[in-house]
């Protein structure tokens, strides 16, 4: 992506797509997009906020969500990874 370099290992980059994939839907998309969320206003990179928003409802999941292995990163890696699995909300390829 971009040049951009993933610090996670491999491994834990596919758990992550894994996990945040399938609630990159179109309708999750085109909310974020008309900033139909909570708090819009205060929100200044719409996309970061969507790909965090993702991370968090996949950490909750109860059916598998994020391993623990994702806890040992600091939040720059793990942006780095997100924005390595989730295109950007403007993108023509979601």
């Amino acid at each position: 992506m971009g040049g951009r370099t993933v610090k996670v290992t491999p491994e834990h980059l596919a758990e992550i797509r894994d996990a945040v994939t399938p609630l990159d839907t179109e309708e999750w998309r085109e909310r974020y997009r008309q900033r139909a969320i909570l708090r819009a206003d205060q929100v200044k990179d719409i996309d970061k906020r969507y790909r965090w928003d993702l991370y968090y409802a996949a950490a909750r999941d109860s059916e598998g969500g994020l391993p623990d292995s994702t806890n040992g990163y600091n939040m720059n890696h793990i942006d780095t990874a997100l924005r390595a699995v989730v295109p950007p909300l403007g993108s023509d390829s979601d």
